[in-house]
């Protein structure tokens, strides 16, 4: 083993074709249905929102799809990303395995987000869209969008969830210095905001709230088109560049992994990592362990159904078979705002049903505790969505002490949380606080699943 511990590509290693999973998925993804019909949804249902290009990308069923050179040209900027081998930590914990983490915080948002978000601005771009309409929960996702908007010159507006837009500012900082504009939601712009307003007054907000807002606004306007941060296929599919840089990463070091680990709110980092290494198993490659971590307060995977539901809270959005507390929950207010969605990834909820994937949740203070960990031994300070993994990955090696073996961990390291220090000044102080999972909200929500013949 190299004395190394970290392992770059070189520029000319970027990816130039995403992975598409669902071409070596043991069972194809079931159909996407019309909030309306109730039956499959076509091309033309989506087009209202979605460039025809991402539409195709959608329902590809191609192995790989090529990365535009313009999109390859923005990855540039902060791609290949490094793959550390934690030795500092892994003395820390007096641990037998072998801990790497794929850091994706370099990136110039601080997040795994702008993979996505360059590619999704390129497509419109391409195809004449004028303006793009976003949510964001913790701010990762509408900064990159916004950074990835301003590159093209898109326009970017964010509909910001209320509890995150009040925690986090210089995300909402960081928005309007790419040139977005930023909106607490729920607000009184569109149909939907007005009617959580009225019904809850103050309403900290949901993903679900905010994709409702964004959705509505995207419908209703000609020129702009709605761009997602997680959940969809196309999104995962751009996100694979994480995996693929690992495992070309993971042979420099001489090592491989047996488990991959990732945080998971909609899915997008989780299966950035996660999917190339599975496509392998899936064409006949070796078996590893693929766990996706989520709070306890906001267990999609490891409490919800496994049902068809609606991705947004007004139901505006069209009906995929997920992992889901119900459209109409609204998780409590912990910092980790990426991971507080009702529902999974239609891909990722499926290999989690299916028994290919692991879930586990965790606690917000032993997540913060974790974090503040790692950055000690090194240096890195995780966003506190990305401390869900790292508690998983120290559950992992303390596994290795007890058992007395040698197993090889990796995981991603989604972004940095210098956007998120509140957070971290809150825990230090003894103000941050477990919020225990609704068990009564969350079945009163379950109990108005639509509906659904097929699936």
């Amino acid at each position: 083993m190299s004395s190394e511990t970290k392992f770059l590509l070189p520029e000319d290693r970027i990816p130039r074709a995403w992975y598409n999973i669902i071409s070596d998925m043991p069972e194809p993804p079931a159909a996407v249905l019309h909030p309306g019909t109730g039956q499959p949804i076509g091309p033309d249902d989506l087009a209202p929102l979605f460039p025809m290009a991402l539409i195709g990308q959608e329902v590809s069923a191609e192995r790989e799809i090529e990365i535009p050179e313009p999109v390859r040209e923005v990855y540039h900027l902060w791609r290949p990303a490094p793959l550390f081998r934690a030795r500092r930590l892994e003395q820390t914990l007096d641990t037998p395995a072998h801990i790497y983490y794929k850091y994706e915080g370099v990136s110039p948002s601080g997040s795994h987000k702008p993979n996505t978000a360059v590619a999704q601005a390129f497509y419109n771009k391409e195809e004449g869209t004028k303006r793009l309409i976003t949510e964001t929960g913790a701010g990762q996702w509408g900064s990159s969008l916004a950074f990835a908007g301003n590159l093209f010159g898109l326009p970017v507006d964010v509909y910001m969830v209320r509890i995150s837009y009040d925690q986090k500012p210089y995300r909402r900082s960081a928005m309007e210095t790419y040139g977005a504009r930023c909106v607490a939601s729920p607000s009184t712009e569109t149909e939907s905001g007005r009617a959580i307003l009225a019904e809850t007054p103050d309403s900290t907000g949901s993903l679900g709230i905010a994709i409702s807002e964004a959705v509505e606004v995207a419908a209703q306007n000609d020129d702009a088109k709605y761009a997602l941060g997680s959940v969809l296929n196309h999104v995962l599919l751009h996100q694979t560049v994480i995996g693929l840089e690992a495992i070309e990463q993971m042979e420099m070091a001489g090592d491989d992994p047996d488990v991959i680990i990732g945080c998971a709110g909609g899915g997008s980092n989780f299966a950035g990592l996660a999917f190339p290494f599975l496509g392998q198993q899936f064409r006949g490659g070796r078996s590893r362990r693929y766990v996706a971590v989520e709070p306890v307060s906001c267990p999609t995977m490891t409490k919800g159904s496994y049902a068809y539901d609606f991705g947004d809270t007004a139901h505006l959005t069209p009906l995929v078979k997920m992992h889901t507390l119900g459209s109409g929950f609204v998780p409590p207010g912990f910092h980790a705002g990426g991971l507080r969605y009702h529902g999974m990834s239609p891909l990722v909820s499926g290999l989690v049903h299916g028994g290919l994937v692991e879930a586990e949740a965790y606690q917000q203070t032993e997540c913060f505790a974790a974090g503040v960990e790692f950055a000690r031994a090194e240096g890195i300070i995780p966003a506190p969505e990305s401390t869900h993994a790292i508690k998983a990955t120290f559950e992992e090696a303390a596994r290795c002490k007890q058992e007395g073996v040698t197993r090889t961990i990796l995981f991603n390291l989604s972004g940095h949380g210098h956007f998120d220090m509140q957070a971290y000044t809150d825990y230090f102080a003894g103000d941050l606080t477990d919020q225990p999972h609704d068990e009564g909200a969350m079945h009163e929500a379950l109990e108005k699943l639509p509906e659904v013949a097929a699936g």
